[in-house]
């Protein structure tokens, strides 16, 4: 299926990846007094008896958790921000987790798979007008001539034109049950129609406004399966149903669950109004272990225990208050903030800044016991691309003319990996904490390929490539770059000298200078070249990067649950979108929105990404399709990964149980079970 990723992540999420390489406030934190005493005397005649002794009063337990940024709102449909997150954690739980690159429910028996029987594909009768998605992956009202996938097709070889006639498509639908005693915390019950109520708003966001952002269906791309959804209805109290429209054969099926907001409260409004009403914006009604009790903008969110939570006996909250406070500044301040008690937690959006303003001081105050960090090697990830299909080359390569082409050959690119001393980056910018993936997913990653090729830093292996090419030390002095002799296309005395473009992030800096470092030993010299990410990163034609026009070039992509292997796909090639070939069919389907810069192409990787891609969770061949995909990758390198951005968070030291989980987009997916002090001994 094909996905312009342009528009799949969007553009600022698209620019965050790529560009990711104030002071305290005078409010004072409210502190947790020792015991709070309140005198109390009583007045009697005149043979009075002594006062009775005051009873002390034990304050309520409290979490302060010191996060960056302040919500714009807290409303599902409203806002996606990582402190918007942080806080709905705490007053949804759940619906469902993402812990390790794996989907747990939390308000659920459990997601439906097609392996179970609670998930169908099933055949439908379709007919003109019908919406449906076509063979590109567009939604689309069938009529004679749309190209489809007929039932039992998962692929282009199979499509068909409509000629009129009857035709079966393929409707995935998936069915998920509510568990029993679920409540909101005013304690009315929450059902199946307190979710299919969430799905009306955001079918009428979609009429209205063509897409409502934020959180409000759990699968990632919401805004994309809204409209695919053919219904979404309650079958029961506490049983729904999802259907898509015929031909989306959505990998995301389990998580298409719109999180569930109170009908009995909520039904009053119509939609526009529910951006901006307390109910949902300021104070939003949940079912977790915490209800808000207050927001003071621009210092604080407090929020209190919930009488009505759920899973209260299986898992005790041990606070009654959580703070959490808003606060700016940088790294050293936040650290002071956190040792001095004003903190309890740091969140990641603070850990991030205590990262680049260096680990030296974290890790001092750490080995005195003042503190507590954890890191986790997260879902973003750098790689540095090869410019294999410059743009140059769109009209027919010219040697001599065109940019050398360097890369054509895998052992070429094999060579340059085994150059890459990319633990050096890990060992030296991020503390020897971060990991080396050998394909587009992390070594967490449950569907990761272990056995995929892997390019362990060997320069004498990587110059042997580098020689058996044609790139020859032509001086016997590693130090010099290597020449080209009798290779095809390329004129002899070419140096292998290639430009190196990336942003103007330290980070990358400081990577890229490692890299040419350690190239440099194997006769390869890189030429840094850098700028403001937002002209290097731009869309083709103009960007050097998405216009083709790099030899080798570092940006970031993320890891999801969901492996994007057509990230390098022939059909992601961006370019100019009228050049066809010679039967007329358009060689950049995408234009300039597609994403594959190397310009790779392989026939054999194109079959096993969509193979991999037109495999379903719970259907057989789903790993196994997904682990040759990375096999291909691997060997053929169209991209060398370099490293995993580092997540970190930090805490008192005596806290327990807080987990900074890889996937997970907010560290607070358990804060029900957070505590500190004597209940960690």
């Amino acid at each position: 299926m094909k996905t312009n990723y342009w528009k799949f992540f969007g553009l600022p999420f698209i620019l965050f990846l790529l560009l990711a390489g104030c002071s305290i406030g005078g409010q004072e934190t409210p502190t947790q007094a020792d015991v709070l005493v309140e005198p109390t005397e009583i007045e009697v005649g005149p043979t009075a008896t002594p006062s009775i002794p005051p009873t002390p009063t034990i304050p309520p337990r409290r979490l302060t958790i010191c996060i960056a940024d302040e919500p714009e709102t807290l409303y599902i449909y409203g806002g996606n921000s990582l402190a918007q997150r942080h806080i709905l954690e705490a007053v949804y739980d759940g619906p469902v987790d993402n812990i390790g690159y794996e989907n747990i429910p939390v308000i659920m028996e459990k997601l439906p798979s097609l392996a179970d029987g609670d998930a169908a594909l099933e055949p439908v009768l379709v007919e003109a007008g019908d919406w449906v998605v076509n063979d590109e992956g567009q939604l689309v009202q069938l009529e004679p001539g749309e190209v489809v996938r007929p039932f039992g097709c998962t692929s282009t070889g199979c499509a068909v034109a409509w000629d009129g006639g009857p035709l079966e498509m393929a409707q995935l639908s998936s069915t998920f049950t509510l568990k029993a005693g679920i409540k909101w915390s005013d304690s009315t019950p929450l059902t199946a129609a307190d979710s299919e109520f969430s799905y009306q708003i955001a079918r009428d966001c979609q009429a209205d406004f063509g897409a409502c952002g934020g959180l409000g269906i759990v699968t990632r791309s919401g805004w994309e399966t809204v409209p695919r959804t053919a219904s979404y209805t309650a079958l029961d109290d506490r049983s729904l149903q999802w259907r898509g429209v015929p031909g989306f054969l959505d990998p995301a099926y389990q998580t298409n669950f719109f999180i569930p907001l109170p009908e009995h409260i909520l039904s009053q409004y119509v939609h526009q109004d529910l951006f901006s009403t307390q109910e949902t914006a300021r104070q939003p009604l949940g079912w977790g272990p915490y209800m808000i009790s207050s927001w003071i903008s621009g210092e604080f969110i407090s929020l209190r225990k919930n009488p009505n939570y759920f899973r209260a006996q299986e898992a005790e909250v041990k606070f009654d208050e959580l703070l959490f406070r808003f606060i700016g500044g940088d790294g050293e301040q936040y650290l002071d903030l956190l040792t001095s008690g004003g903190c309890d937690l740091l969140d990641q959006g603070i850990g991030g800044m205590v990262l680049n303003s260096g680990l030296e001081g974290l890790n001092q105050l750490e080995g005195e016991g003042r503190l507590q960090s954890y890191y986790a090697a997260g879902p973003i990830w750098e790689h540095a691309d090869f410019g294999i299909q410059h743009v140059s080359y769109d009209d027919g390569y010219l040697s001599g003319v065109d940019r050398p082409d360097f890369f054509r050959d895998v052992r070429v690119r094999q060579g340059f990996a085994l150059c890459m001393d990319r633990q050096r980056i890990v060992d030296q910018l991020l503390d020897g904490r971060s990991s080396i993936p050998a394909s587009y997913l992390p070594q967490e990653h449950p569907l990761y390929n272990g056995d995929a090729p892997h390019y362990e830093y060997d320069p004498v292996a990587g110059a042997q490539l580098l020689q058996e090419a044609g790139w020859v030390d032509h001086d016997v002095d590693p130090q010099t770059p290597r020449q080209a002799i009798g290779i095809q296309g390329i004129v002899d005395g070419t140096p292998l000298q290639v430009a190196y473009t990336t942003s103007e992030a330290a980070q990358r800096q400081a990577a890229s200078q490692i890299l040419a470092d350690s190239l440099a030993q194997c006769g390869a010299q890189l030429v840094l070249e850098s700028g403001p990410a937002i002209d290097v990163y731009a869309p083709g034609p103009d960007g050097p990067v998405f216009g083709r026009r790099f030899d080798l070039a570092q940006f970031a992509w993320a890891a999801s649950n969901l492996p994007a292997c057509n990230l390098w796909t022939s059909l992601q090639i961006p370019g100019d979108p009228i050049v066809e070939d010679d039967e007329g069919i358009k060689i950049f389907p995408f234009g300039w929105g597609g994403v594959n810069a190397s310009g790779f192409r392989d026939s054999a990787y194109d079959l096993a990404c969509e193979i991999a891609l037109g495999t379903l969770p719970g259907q057989p061949g789903y790993v196994e399709n997904h682990q040759m995909a990375q096999s291909i990758f691997a060997e053929e390198l169209p991209v060398v990964p370099l490293y995993q951005h580092l997540k970190l968070a930090l805490s008192r030291p005596d806290m327990c149980v807080f987990m900074l989980d890889a996937s997970s987009p907010s560290e607070f997916w358990n804060i029900e079970n957070y505590d500190y002090g004597e209940g960690c001994q």
